[in-house]
């Protein structure tokens, strides 16, 4: 049996960055969705959450499973589910781009606490300049 740990900081916008999930109910249901979506999946999400306008995840991945695929299973299915049940009064969707980090073992609880977080957070600091932060701190190329 191979034993793998490799966590993984994913982070995806609402098209547009639109504040879709504008209401706290309604982010609610989104990350308790797909957390379930997730399981059934056997994609370990270890925690979920955002803001009107994006979401966290931290994830584990499995040994038969790759970044790319994980992102467009959740949110191929997410923005799906959130049309059929009418969340949202225009046509829902997640931008095609996400950012995707590997966590080490010694900053997972800092990065759990990061994403549980959000509500507080987006309460002093705009998504837009927190993707800054993230280019800059992952140092990637825009």
């Amino acid at each position: 049996m191979s034993f793998i740990k490799i966590f993984i900081h994913l982070v995806f916008s609402t098209k547009n960055r639109d504040p879709f999930l504008n209401t706290f109910d309604v982010r609610i249901k989104v990350w308790k969705h797909i957390k379930e979506y997730a399981t059934q999946k056997g994609i370990f999400l270890d925690m979920i959450n955002g803001y009107s306008d994006h979401c966290h995840c931290l994830i584990s991945l499995g040994s038969d499973q790759n970044i790319e695929k994980i992102a467009q299973l959740i949110k191929g299915e997410s923005s799906y589910w959130i049309n059929k049940n009418k969340f949202t009064k225009d046509k829902f969707s997640w931008q095609d781009e996400y950012f995707a980090v590997s966590i080490s073992e010694s900053m997972v609880d800092q990065v759990r606490n990061y994403i549980k977080n959000q509500e507080r957070h987006h309460q002093k600091k705009s998504f837009t300049e927190e993707y800054l932060e993230f280019i800059e701190k992952y140092n990637f190329k825009k």
